[in-house]
């Protein structure tokens, strides 16, 4: 094992070694998004940096998982987005730029919307959504199942676990998958 690779990673993209090792990585879309013909998308899509609607029938919502480091610091975190009712994408609505709002709503249910890379499948992986002070993106909790990224939120990953993922993943702009 080569003495520098405790500090970074190798991206096996590009064959370069990197001395940094992202700890987050996200979506910049729902998945449903690319399911839309690009010619569409204007039309059909209601969007900002953390909502989102489609077809004024779907509703999401972006947040975070995060992964508590066993052997680091942390945490590790996947930006995702998950969707929402229509009841509870209003109340989110609602609260939006309202101080406190973490006090006033109670956690949503909602389906992961993200196809996370280097795991099984993660859409449709089920979530409850914990809304954050202002300015805070929203914790997303998985339902504890024996899937490996509901395992790693409940039990932590390891450093070594996120520099397979940063050289799977290669450097990418702005950590997007």
């Amino acid at each position: 094992m080569r003495s520098d690779y405790k500090e970074g990673f190798y991206c096996k993209c590009c064959g370069k070694f990197h001395g940094e090792l992202p700890m987050s990585y996200g979506s910049p879309v729902p998945d449903y998004v690319y399911d839309i013909p690009l010619e569409e998308q204007e039309s059909r899509i209601e969007m900002d940096d953390d909502l989102c609607i489609i077809d004024d029938e779907y509703y999401f919502i972006r947040g975070c998982i995060e992964l508590p480091v066993i052997d680091g610091e942390g945490p590790f975190i996947w930006n995702v987005w998950v969707s929402l009712s229509e009841a509870n994408f209003n109340k989110t609505i609602e609260n939006w730029d309202i101080e406190g709002r973490e006090e006033e709503l109670e956690p949503m249910f909602g389906w992961l919307s993200t196809s996370i890379p280097c795991y099984p499948e993660t859409i449709n992986l089920k979530t409850m959504v914990h809304t954050r002070p202002l300015g805070v993106t929203p914790y997303i909790e998985l339902e504890p199942t024996e899937h490996p990224l509901a395992l790693e939120q409940s039990n932590g990953i390891q450093m070594e676990r996120i520099k397979q993922l940063a050289e799977e993943l290669c450097e990418q702009d702005e950590q997007d998958y």
